[in-house]
């Protein structure tokens, strides 16, 4: 009799939910997802929980298959050579293989007095704590976001919409990932709103206070709530579990995204970092990376060897408010293009679209596991890493 194999996955996220469902396709494999809350939470639409257009979360019973098991619990530790695995709760379980998908949230800033004063929302509890603040402010109180990515963006046209007095703080630029073309149109959409934007060399936040916000260039501004989306972070479970990261903190890997350290940690999503290069973090590269993590643990189990990982980028879709948005279009690589897409009600519609095709998308692998796949791939990636290796090699030749 052919003995069970138990894989735990650590994450409930988007790569977590997608590898575990993927690793349902093959018989006699145990599946338990350790997530820290019983929800799923959708985690691109949290600017919406702000304002309380969306709840932003979704109920586990409908996207995972029936055959993976939830366990609602905190994974302390990683035990890689007992092959267990210790939690909140004081209880560990054993495993054989391990997906490591605990994603990622927003960078611990460092800027005086802004872990104090100003408020993240990368988490469904940030989230839900700035949520009644929001609530409970005078209708002309000053409103600041600090960051310009999509999360930025999505959250300051989310407020401005309601009528908030928003003041947006990019640092160098609006929208970085934008082409010029398409942040034109972003900084015409706000206007429109009546966001103040602050771009340029100054507009750095040096200093978070409960009442103001101070700026590189010596500018101080009243701020009655500050909204901090700036910067990324992941958490250190890897590396407290004494396995090798990147600087970010990202589990590092091969090219199968198996774990350097062991061959039976395989990781997935926001905290992987394959060969030191790691992808974009993302729901889309996310959508991608959970069932290749699947099929490499599948692969293991059925004694083949793993095939690389491989993602493809279509670009951005940003909301800009419930009744506009724009789609920024970018090469497979991820690079930018010249093309954009804006628009007002369509725009906003399409984003919807793209939220909760995300969901149908994981509720399609609980179904009917390995048969989607709607990714175009990039096939640079090899010759990036040719170029990497041989750059890594020459600088150790003349080191030597």
């Amino acid at each position: 009799m052919t003995e069970n194999t138990d894989v735990i996955v650590v994450g409930g996220g988007y790569a977590g939910v997608m590898a575990a469902n993927r690793l349902t396709r093959r018989d006699g494999v145990n599946v338990t997802l350790i997530n820290p809350r019983p929800h799923f939470v959708e985690r691109i639409r949290l600017h919406q929980l702000v304002t309380g257009s969306d709840d932003a979360v979704v109920d586990y019973q409908t996207i995972l298959a029936g055959g993976v098991g939830l366990v609602v619990d905190t994974v302390t530790r990683i035990d890689a050579a007992e092959r267990r695995v210790t939690l909140a709760s004081g209880g560990s379980l054993d495993y054989d293989y391990l997906i490591y998908a605990v994603g990622s949230g927003s960078g611990v800033p460092n800027v005086p007095g802004a872990a104090e004063h100003a408020y993240r929302i990368s988490t469904l509890e940030q989230t839900q704590r700035l949520q009644p603040v929001i609530d409970a402010a005078h209708a002309s109180a000053a409103l600041t976001v600090v960051g310009a990515g999509p999360t930025g963006l999505e959250t300051a046209s989310e407020l401005a919409e309601q009528g908030r007095k928003v003041t947006l703080v990019c640092g160098e630029v609006l929208g970085p990932y934008l082409h010029p073309r398409a942040r034109r149109a972003v900084a015409k959409r706000f206007a429109k709103l009546g966001v103040t934007v602050l771009e340029g060399p100054g507009a750095t936040v040096t200093g978070v206070t409960g009442d103001a916000v101070q700026l590189a260039d010596g500018r101080e501004f009243p701020s009655d709530v500050t909204i901090w989306t700036a910067g990324f972070g992941v958490p250190d479970l890897a590396a407290r579990s004494g396995l090798s990261t990147d600087a970010l903190g990202r589990l590092l890997t091969d090219e199968t995204l198996t774990s350097v350290d062991d061959a039976r940690i395989i990781a997935t999503g926001d905290s992987v970092s394959p060969s030191d290069l790691p992808v974009r973090m993302s729901c889309q590269s996310a959508m991608q990376l959970g069932p290749q993590a699947g099929e490499t643990v599948l692969s293991r189990i059925a004694g083949k060897q793993p095939k690389n990982f491989s993602v493809g980028f279509f670009g951005e879709c940003i909301s800009l408010g419930r009744h506009a948005g724009i789609v920024q279009v970018a090469r497979k690589d991820d690079t930018v293009s010249r093309a954009y897409y804006e628009g007002g009600r369509s725009m906003a519609m399409l984003k919807e679209g793209v939220c909760w095709s995300t969901v149908w998308q994981l509720r399609q692998e609980a179904r009917h596991p390995g048969q989607l796949d709607l990714w175009f791939k990039d096939r640079r990636r090899r010759q990036v890493l040719g170029a990497k290796a041989g750059t890594t090699s020459a600088d150790a030749g003349r080191m030597a």
